[in-house]
């Protein structure tokens, strides 16, 4: 079983009632060419950087530590993830990376890859809180690297994986599983799609994987279901929160979105805290419910183009 570095020492540091909280985002960047009735759009992706970028959309403090190349598509990465705040540290890849997207008729996006990952080191100063997941953790050089950051997280840094399996990518399920609960055991926060939790348990239903995402020392788990809403557990709690009812435009980047909001609320719900504090069923509908609204909006939009903290202001809009 992963070893797990949850024991904290009691002066350990609280994991973010703050809105300054810091967040480091550890993860790929790339660009989706997206393929839509016949016509051919770009976009700026990777499930980390649509973290990072819901994360500063929604008024926290995010870096990006990536790896992209200094060409047109990676200075076109660079300027859109810092024109909404995110400061992003990237390494000198020969290529960015790309992602083609072919969407079906329902919204839903099947993707060609041509990846690059080897991260430089991250700068960890100052820094509350880690996030990482998807090719990030798989993909070598960069995967080992991400996992070394992660089990050498200091006392009080709290950290989060969102797997986003991408099956191709990711090597044989085994291999894959054992990878995943080794960083997982690393995370207070735990997040899968429904696609992710048949693709790593497909022997489990879902309240099984969300048990063993606590077993391996969780605080929050969650379970994605696309258009179904979200489950949520902790230790003390587990609830159910439907999806929003909007006018879809795409799914490109909602699991993201939703992330970076489950990462949003927990610093306000004061998850973390080193006296163990539980998450009760309150903080896990707070969490739940926001996930679902920026999700939503982030589906309302073409690309992985969550909302703005003024956007979510705006009246919903009904399916």
């Amino acid at each position: 079983m992963p070893t797990s570095r949850k024991t904290q020492p009691a002066n350990a540091q609280h994991y973010g009632s703050s809105a300054a909280a810091r967040i480091l985002v550890v993860g790929e960047a790339l660009i989706d060419i997206i393929e839509k009735d016949g016509s051919v759009t770009e976009h700026v992706g990777g499930s980390p950087a649509n973290v990072a970028l819901t994360l500063a959309r929604l008024g926290r403090e995010a870096t990006l530590v990536t790896d992209i190349a200094d060409d047109d598509r990676g200075r076109r990465i660079t300027e859109h993830l810092s024109a909404s705040g995110v400061r992003v540290v990237h390494g000198d890849a020969s290529r960015t990376s790309t992602a083609r997207a072919t969407l079906r008729e329902d919204g839903s996006a099947q993707y060609v890859f041509d990846l690059s990952w080897n991260p430089p080191t991250a700068d960890l100063s100052d820094v509350t809180h880690v996030h990482t997941g998807s090719i990030a953790i798989y993909l070598e050089p960069g995967g080992s690297a991400v996992l070394e950051i992660l089990e050498a997280l200091p006392a009080g840094v709290t950290a989060s994986v969102d797997a986003n399996i991408r099956p191709a990518l990711v090597g044989g399920q085994r291999e894959a599983l054992a990878r995943f609960e080794r960083v997982a055991a690393s995370c207070e926060i735990v997040k899968l799609s429904d696609e992710d939790a048949e693709w790593l348990y497909p022997t489990m239903h879902l309240d099984g994987v969300l048990a063993r995402l606590l077993e391996l020392g969780a605080q929050l788990a969650v379970v994605t279901r696309g258009g179904e809403g979200l489950l949520l557990a902790s230790s003390v709690a587990r609830v159910t929160v439907p999806a929003e009812s909007i006018v879809v435009a795409d799914t490109i980047g909602a699991g993201d979105s939703a992330m970076g909001a489950i990462l949003d609320e927990a610093h306000r719900q004061g998850l973390g805290a080193s006296n163990g504090m539980l998450v009760d069923e309150p903080s896990l509908h707070a969490i739940g419910q926001w996930a679902a609204r920026v999700a939503g909006v982030t589906t309302s939009h073409s690309g992985a183009n969550p909302p703005t903290s003024a956007e979510l202001r705006c009246p919903k809009v009904s399916r």
